[in-house]
């Protein structure tokens, strides 16, 4: 067996794997990548990329029904669910020349397309070779998790992996989870010309705040998603050539289709990591705060690391692991500023804490509002659905802001901003915002952060008195 031996092995080449390699190869280290599916990762191939690829696709079908409120003439569109899916794939291939082996290869590092496992502490096989190295990077990602419902294993279902391989539309597709994935995939079907039915077992996005939650909620029924909530399955069962869903309340749901988006489950399967002496469960590997397991040789990034599993915090574990792996530096994770975005219309995107978060760790909050019917641009584009909400300490510390609306995943960064580097609420109030901009919705929240003073009876007697000295 051919042996390798080598400064830094990254299993799995999804986003944080491929982070890793190509940070540690270009700053002089050996690298070693193992791949044993397709280059990219979840978010490529099945997850980030695709999904805003087929929700672009829809907010064009969208666009076209709901022009003529613009003086355009607006119609039903025609949907080529064919021509959707090439869209999609189109999107894919673009993009995956820069997670390609090529470039890896290009850049030095050394790639093996197989299935690793580990064989020792210090040692891993893969396609016939063993890699020993002075650290390794576990970077396996997640996959579709499967509930426990009575008879799913029994029909054919849909997950992630799968949705974006059809290329005839669902006639009705049901869809078990309110999560980020399944309510972006309910609206972009519906705007598809699909019948949707979106099952929860609580309320949907529960990992946000209510108040905005109930924007998106309201968007989503009133474009003909079938949604319910607080519904408990029974079991699923095939119905002719589709499948039915039986309610615990004896109610029952038949479609043509199921997807299945109730969760994620790490992969740590057939690793060899009890070999290792790497501690794990279900969730993923444990960790502590510098992302090492508890073999310190290994590291691990991204959902297989059991945290947020977020493609951007796949990247920001990277560089975490490249500080301590390659410079010893005793960096560690810190997600005070945590950003997240579910990509429905409207968007609702959210930072730092919410505000049952806040309450309860502080008690005594501000909470700051703004309307996007109160913004021109808002107004001018017809898109008045939304609001930002900001959390902050009576002393102006900002705690955390959420967004929904239009464009929120792009406006919820000033205040990432703003929380990472600890500034106060009158730094956002204070900068000058380009009119007409939806930005403006976050700076006059801020900015009413002032008002009580601003506009008290005090501040009127102020300017009375100092009007007498001309």
């Amino acid at each position: 067996m051919a042996e390798i031996r080598t400064d830094i092995c990254v299993i799995g080449a999804g986003s944080g794997g491929l982070s890793v390699a190509a940070g540690a190869v270009q700053m002089g280290a050996s690298t070693v990548l193992i791949e044993r599916g397709a280059m990219g990762g979840d978010c490529l191939n099945y997850g980030c990329v695709p999904s805003k690829s087929l929700l672009a696709a829809a907010r064009a079908a969208d666009a076209v029904r709901h022009a003529g409120r613009f003086g355009v003439n607006g119609h039903e569109p025609e949907i080529d669910f064919a021509r959707v899916h090439d869209h999609v794939h189109g999107v894919i291939a673009a993009i995956a020349p820069n997670d390609s082996v090529q470039r890896f290869e290009g850049l030095g590092v050394r790639v093996i397309q197989a299935q690793a496992r580990f064989t020792g502490p210090d040692a891993v096989e893969a396609g016939g070779t063993t890699v020993r190295a002075r650290r390794f990077v576990l970077a396996t990602g997640s996959r579709a998790a499967t509930p426990p419902i009575p008879g799913l294993e029994g029909v054919p279902y849909l997950t992630n992996e799968t949705i974006f391989e059809r290329k005839a539309a669902p006639d009705h597709l049901i869809v078990i989870g309110g999560g980020p994935i399944g309510m972006e995939m309910a609206q972009a079907h519906r705007r598809l010309g699909v019948r949707v039915t979106v099952l929860q077992k609580d309320a949907i996005l529960p990992k946000d705040d209510p108040d905005l939650v109930a924007v998106v909620r309201e968007r989503v029924r009133a474009e003909g998603v079938d949604l319910r909530e607080g519904v408990e399955i029974a079991r699923v069962e095939r119905h002719g050539n589709g499948i039915a869903v039986v309610l615990g309340d004896g109610g029952r749901v038949e479609g043509s289709d199921l997807l299945v988006a109730a969760g994620r489950q790490a992969n740590v399967d057939g690793l060899g990591l009890d070999l290792a002496g790497i501690e794990f469960t279900s969730k993923g590997v444990t960790t502590d705060a510098r992302l090492r397991t508890a073999n310190r040789r290994v590291y691990a990034v991204g959902d297989v690391a059991g945290g947020p599993q977020f493609t951007h915090i796949a990247g920001y574990h990277a560089g975490i692991v490249i500080r301590n792996a390659l410079f010893r530096l005793p960096a560690k994770v810190d997600y005070t500023a945590l950003p997240w975005v579910t990509y429905t219309e409207p968007e609702l995107a959210h930072v730092g804490l919410t505000e049952a978060q806040a309450r309860e760790a502080h008690g005594d909050v501000r909470v700051l509002t703004w309307g996007f019917e109160e913004n021109d641009r808002a107004q001018a584009e017809r898109d008045t659905e939304g609001k930002v909400k900001v959390l902050t300490l009576p002393n102006g510390r900002i705690l955390g802001a959420s967004i929904v609306g239009a464009h929120a995943g792009e406006l919820i960064q000033v205040w990432c901003l703003a929380i990472s580097q600890k500034l106060k609420i009158g730094a956002v109030a204070s900068m000058i915002a380009p009119y007409p901009t939806l930005g403006e919705a976050g700076k006059r929240a801020a900015g009413s952060f002032y008002t009580p003073k601003l506009f008290s009876g005090r501040t009127r007697g102020l300017v009375r008195f100092l009007g007498r000295f001309g």
